[in-house]
C-alpha cells in the first residue's frame, strides 16, 4: 500500500526559556539559558541546587483551578502545550471526524511530584492509608493524553509511550505511522515532564548524572565542552499536531514541515551508560534515514541528544561521523539542551520543534556555554557554538536517547 504523507500543522511549547512557541524560539535563537537556582524546595542539603524550571508560569492562567488540582504538573504542562498546538493548527472541531483524531504522548516518569507527596503524607501520619482519591489518576503516565482527549472529544488512538528520555520521540514516530497507514487523519503528539522535585533531583544526584556547577548555573549545561560535568534537569512540554497531507491541504492549513521518517533502536548494553562506540546510535540514525527514503548527504542540520555528559556527547558525535562521513562536517550540529536543560520525556518534542522552526526560519540555534575544547571531539564538526547561524535548512534530524539504551530519531523536511 502507498503510505500517506504526514505534515506538521500545529505547534505548542512550554519551556524553561519561553512559555509559548514564539517565546521559545526567541529564547533559542538568542542563546538564552533557562538554568537558575531551584525555587520549588529548600536545596541546602542537595548536591545540585539548580535546574531549568519554568518561569512566570501560573497554571490557573490556562486551566480552571478546580480542574488543575486534579492534575499533576506533568499533565498540566501537557494540556497547556496541546491547547496551543491545537489552536495553532486552526482545527474546526465541529467538522473534523473525531473518531480519526488521536492523542499519542510521551512521558518518561509521569506524576512524580504527586507520588512523592502522597508517600510523604503517609509516612508522616499514623499509618492509616488516607490517600487522595486523585492519587492514582494524577500519577499514571497515560493520564496526560487522556485529559487532552477528554477535553476535545478526540476518540482515536490514545496512549503514552514510556522510553525514558526517548519517550516523546517514540510517541511522535508512533503517531507518524498511524497517519501513514491510514488509521488517523490527525494526531496530537509530544511529551511532558515535571521532575524538578526532591525525589527527581535526589535520585539523579545519587546516579552522579547531574552537573554540580552551583556557582554558575546558567553555564552548567555545556554540551561538547571539555569541562562538562553532567546534565541540567529541565521541565515543561512540547506538542505537535500531525496531519495527513491531503487532509491538511483540503482545509487550507498552514504547513510547517513534512514529517518524513523516524527510527528506533536499542543499545542493548547498559542501564544508564551509552555504548562507547555508539552502535545503537548509528543504528537508529541509519534506520531513520532508510525510513524517510533519504541519503546521509541530504541532511543539513542535526539537533543532537547532547546532554552535556562526559560519555554521551562523545559517543553521539562519533556515531554521526560514522554515519555521515565527510558530509558530517557540512552539517549544522547543535544541542538545544545547552539552553533548556534536559526535559527527559519531553525532550524529543521540544527538540523536534526546534528543528522544524529551523527549517521554517532558516536559522540554527546555538550550542551555548562552550569555552573549552574536548580533544575527543573532531574539531572539524560544526557544533554551532555560542551563536545562532543562518542556514537554508531543507532536512533536519533530531536525536533522543534514554536510560535503558532506548534510541529514537525523527526527520523533518521542508515541504515541497
Amino acid at each position: 500500500m502507498e503510505l500517506k504523507r504526514v505534515v506538521v500543522t500545529g505547534l505548542g511549547a512550554l519551556t524553561p526559556i519561553g512559555n509559548t512557541i514564539d517565546e521559545y524560539w526567541k529564547g533559542l535563537v538568542s542563546g538564552k539559558s533557562g538554568a537558575a537556582p531551584i525555587t520549588y524546595y529548600d536545596t541546602e542539603k542537595f548536591k545540585t541546587k539548580f535546574a531549568c524550571e519554568l518561569k512566570g508560569f501560573e497554571v490557573t492562567d490556562f486551566i480552571d483551578r478546580k480542574e488543575a488540582r486534579k492534575m499533576d504538573k506533568f499533565a498540566q504542562y501537557a494540556m497547556v502545550a496541546a491547547d496551543e498546538a491545537i489552536a495553532d493548527a486552526k482545527l474546526n472541531l465541529d467538522e473534523v471526524n473525531k473518531l480519526r483524531v488521536g492523542v499519542i504522548w510521551g512521558a518518561g516518569i509521569g506524576g512524580l511530584e504527586t507520588f512523592q507527596q502522597e508517600v510523604l503524607n503517609f509516612a508522616e501520619g499514623d499509618g492509616t492509608p488516607r490517600f487522595n482519591p486523585f492519587f492514582i489518576p494524577k500519577m499514571i503516565a497515560d493520564i496526560a493524553p487522556a485529559n487532552i482527549s477528554i477535553k476535545y472529544g478526540f476518540m482515536g488512538p490514545n496512549y503514552t509511550t514510556v522510553s525514558a528520555c526517548a519517550s516523546a520521540a517514540n510517541a511522535m514516530f508512533d503517531a507518524l505511522n498511524m497517519i501513514r497507514l491510514g488509521h488517523c487523519d490527525i494526531i496530537v503528539t509530544g511529551g511532558s515532564e515535571a521532575a524538578v522535585t526532591i525525589a527527581g533531583m535526589g535520585g539523579f544526584n545519587a546516579m552522579h548524572a547531574l552537573s554540580t556547577r552551583n556557582e554558575s548555573p546558567e553555564t552548567a549545561s555545556r554540551p561538547f565542552d571539555g569541562t562538562r560535568d553532567g546534565f541540567v534537569l529541565g521541565e515543561g512540554a512540547g506538542a505537535l499536531v500531525l496531519e495527513d497531507y491531503e487532509h491538511a491541504k483540503a482545509r487550507g492549513a498552514k504547513i510547517y514541515a513534512e514529517f518524513v521518517g523516524g527510527g528506533l533502536s536499542s543499545d542493548a548494553y547498559h542501564m544508564t551508560a551509552p555504548h562507547p562506540d555508539g552502535i545503537g546510535v548509528i543504528a537508529v540514525m541509519k534506520n531513520c534515514l532508510e525510513n524517510a527514503g533519504l541519503k546521509a548527504e541530504d541532511v543539513d542540520h542535526i539537533n543532537t541528544h547532547g546532554t552535556s555528559t562526559p560519555l554521551g556527547d562523545v559517543a553521539e558525535l562519533k556515531a554521526i561521523s560514522e554515519i555521515f562521513g565527510d558530509h558530517a562536517k557540512k552539517i549544522n550540529i547543535n544541542s538545544t539542551k545547552s539552553m533548556t536543560g534536559h526535559l527527559l520525556g519531553a525532550a524529543g518534542a521540544i527538540e523536534a520543534i526546534s528543528v522544524i522552526l529551523a527549517i521554517e526560519h532558516g536559522i540554527v540555534p546555538p550550542t551555548i556555554n562552550h569555552s573549552t575544547v574536548d580533544e575527543n571531539i573532531d574539531p572539524e564538526l560544526n557544533l554551532t557554538l555560542n551563536k545562532a547561524q543562518k542556514r537554508n535548512v531543507k532536512v533536519a534530524m533530531s536525536n533522543t536517547f534514554g536510560f535503558g539504551g532506548h534510541n529514537a530519531c525523527v526527520l523533518f523536511k521542508k515541504i515541497d
